[in-house]
C-alpha cells in the first residue's frame, strides 16, 4: 500500500488563503462544493476540510497525521502535537493576529481588574477562564457563537475577541484593553505520525514549500550589470535580503549582480541603482524563496 499523509486544510475564513499558499507552494487543491475531502495533484497526500478550532484535536488523536490551525486553538484545546513551523499569514494579511480582551468605548472598564463579577462573551472560553483565573479576578465567561462584537454592553460587559486590524471593533464603538495573546497559523503534527520516518520527510517538505511561498511573497529579484569601479556604490543602494551574488562578465571591468529586494522599495531603488552607473536593470517575480 502506498504511502498517505492525512493533511488537514482548515475550512472557513482560512480555507481560500490556505489552499492559495499550497498553490504557490506547488500543490493544486481542489476543495468542490460541499464535500469535507479536497482533492489535491499529490497521491501521497489525502485532505480533510476541518474547522481550525477542532483541528488540533483530530491531530492529536491521530484522525489527521497534520494540520494547519492558529496555536491560539491549540492553546484553547491543550491538545499535544507537535509544532512542525510557524506560517505567518491570515485571510487579510501575513500578520499575527491578536486575542484581545475589549469594552464598549464609553464603559468605565479600563483594565482587566474592573472586570470583577462581569459576563465575557467569548469563542476562546476554557483559554479566557485559565486567563482570568490566573490573574484571580472572577468574572463569567460565556461561548458566544458568532457576532461577538454586538454584544457588549446589552449581553456582555466585555468580549475576547480575535482581530487582525482592530477596525471591526471600532466599527463597533469598542476599545482594547488588554491583549491575551498573539496567534499564527502552524503546520501541527500528531506525535506517532512524525516518528514515522516516511510522514516525517513528507511534513517537513511541507513545511519548507509553504514557507518558501510565504518568503516570496512581497518581494521580488533584481539582476543588472554594473562597473567594478561602481560596485561599492551601486551595492550600497540594495536593501538586500542577503548580500548580492555577484558574477563574472566575459568583459573583466564589469560584474553582474543578483538580488532580492522587497516589492514595495523597488520604486525607490531602480532610479538609485541607475544613477549609481548600474546597467541592463531586470525586476522578475519570485514564486518561492528559501531561506
Amino acid at each position: 500500500m502506498a504511502n498517505k499523509l492525512k493533511l488537514g486544510i482548515p475550512k472557513g475564513s482560512l480555507q481560500d488563503a490556505t489552499i492559495a499558499l499550497f498553490e504557490r507552494a506547488g500543490w493544486r487543491i481542489y476543495a468542490n462544493g460541499r464535500s469535507y475531502f479536497p482533492t489535491v495533484d499529490d497521491a501521497e497526500i489525502e485532505c480533510m476540510l476541518v474547522r481550525a478550532q477542532e483541528m488540533a484535536r483530530y491531530v492529536e488523536h491521530g484522525a489527521l497525521d497534520a494540520g494547519l490551525t492558529g496555536n491560539d486553538w491549540v492553546l484553547e484545546n491543550e491538545t499535544d502535537v507537535e509544532y512542525v513551523t510557524s506560517l505567518t499569514y491570515s485571510k487579510q494579511s501575513r500578520q499575527k493576529v491578536r486575542w484581545v480582551l475589549a469594552v464598549p468605548e464609553d464603559s468605565p472598564f479600563q483594565k482587566p481588574e474592573d472586570l470583577a463579577g462581569k459576563i465575557i462573551a467569548t469563542e476562546l472560553v476554557e483559554f479566557t477562564k485559565r486567563y482570568f483565573a490566573s490573574r484571580k479576578i472572577p468574572v463569567k465567561v460565556e461561548f458566544s457563537w458568532g457576532a461577538t462584537e454586538v454584544k457588549p454592553p446589552t449581553l456582555a460587559d466585555a468580549i475576547v475577541e480575535v482581530t487582525e486590524t482592530g477596525s471591526s471593533l471600532r466599527a463597533n464603538r469598542l476599545r482594547i484593553i488588554e491583549t491575551l495573546m498573539e496567534s499564527e497559523t502552524q503546520l501541527i503534527a500528531n506525535k506517532s505520525a512524525f516518528r514515522d520516518e516516511w510522514k516525517k520527510r513528507k511534513i517537513e517538505n511541507i513545511a519548507l514549500m509553504l514557507n518558501a511561498a510565504i518568503a516570496a511573497q512581497g518581494r521580488v529579484g533584481l539582476m543588472m550589470n554594473a562597473p567594478k569601479d561602481s560596485l561599492d556604490t551601486i551595492v550600497a543602494q540594495l536593501p538586500a535580503l542577503n548580500s548580492p551574488t555577484i558574477s563574472h562578465l566575459s568583459d573583466p571591468a564589469w560584474v553582474a549582480l543578483n538580488t532580492i529586494i522587497d516589492e514595495s522599495v523597488v520604486r525607490e531603488v531602480i532610479p538609485k541603482l541607475k544613477a549609481a552607473g548600474a546597467t541592463g536593470i531586470v525586476e522578475y517575480p519570485l514564486s518561492k524563496v528559501v531561506v
